[in-house]
């Protein structure tokens, strides 16, 4: 039997999605992604939501501990505003081409180990940000996806807008670059077998979920900052809100059917969010601390907000 509960946005106070089954089952792995795509079977994942380390450095364990440490590295610690301390974020200026090369041979490594895993038709929604989305979408088109656009999601973080450093009252009219107001997601499909009506009935895939029969998926999305509630349950560093995950793990699987992957769940949101939608997933995560984070965090996350 099908529950009927109302998901709401609590930022907005609107429902967005009109009806959620009971929770979908997910199963959280510790493990390498690409050791355990190299073990799954083909066509077995039906669609994917990742918010992967498209840095790289910033994961690194020296960098990881300078983090923590609250100095240096690529994590920059922005200043006290209104008595509160904000929390750090990673400055991607500071790669180089090195960086920037790794960076492309991990997403070819990535995207060649995960389509033949996934189903005709079957999409990714990955994240990225306006300076690296280039290294993330080439090597995924390369590997034969087909690159189907990108979800904006409008949301006002910390990164730049800044003046020029140490030369902030000798320049106070300069702005060193534009004040991030958006956020980048490509989506990418696997080649359809056939027409899409034709993928829908073998492999249930093809297309997005529309959010009603008279409101399509949209690839602009208005979203708030992670709150308080969430961080609080998974202090990981890039977590991104429930409201705006449960659209795009709604959207990804178009007939509600199959299994959702987020190869580089972090503190498990992706999962959370698949789950509250009534969906069925698996997350796999490298780093033993986030895969405990993940383990009493999804369940607490996919509680949230529903009714």
């Amino acid at each position: 039997m099908v529950a009927t509960r109302a998901l709401r946005n609590r930022s907005h106070g609107r429902t967005v999605l009109n009806t959620l089954p009971a929770f979908g089952a997910h199963e959280l792995v510790l493990a390498d992604a690409f050791a355990w795509l190299a073990q799954r079977p083909p066509n077995s994942v039906h669609g994917v939501v990742t918010d992967p380390p498209y840095g790289l450095v910033e994961y690194d364990d020296d960098q990881l501990e300078k983090r923590r440490n609250g100095h240096g590295g690529v994590w920059r610690v922005p200043p006290m505003l209104d008595g509160y301390q904000r929390s750090p974020v990673p400055r991607f200026t500071v790669l180089d081409e090195s960086d920037f090369a790794r960076l492309r041979e991990f997403f070819g490594c990535f995207a060649r180990a995960v389509f033949p895993v996934l189903v005709p038709g079957a999409h990714i929604f990955i994240a990225t940000n306006p300076l690296l989305s280039h290294n993330v979408y080439g090597p995924l088109v390369e590997a034969g996806f087909e690159k189907r656009g990108e979800v904006i999601r409008l949301v006002s973080t910390l990164r730049g807008g800044d003046r020029p450093k140490n030369a902030h009252k000798e320049f106070p009219g300069v702005t060193v670059m534009p004040k991030s107001c958006w956020e980048p997601w490509g989506i990418f499909r696997k080649p359809l077998e056939g027409r899409v009506q034709d993928n829908l009935r073998t492999w249930n895939t093809g297309g997005l979920r529309r959010i009603s029969d008279e409101e399509p998926f949209k690839d602009v999305i208005q979203s708030s900052v992670t709150t308080k509630a969430e961080r609080e349950i998974a202090p990981h560093p890039s977590l991104k809100p429930q409201d705006f995950l449960r659209k795009l793990t709604f959207a990804v699987l178009p007939l509600g059917q199959g299994i959702l992957l987020d190869p580089f769940m972090g503190s498990g949101s992706t999962i959370a969010a698949a789950s509250a939608c009534g969906l069925q997933s698996i997350g796999i995560e490298h780093s033993q601390e986030y895969f405990e984070m993940a383990q009493s965090a999804v369940p607490q996350l996919r509680a949230l907000y529903r009714e």
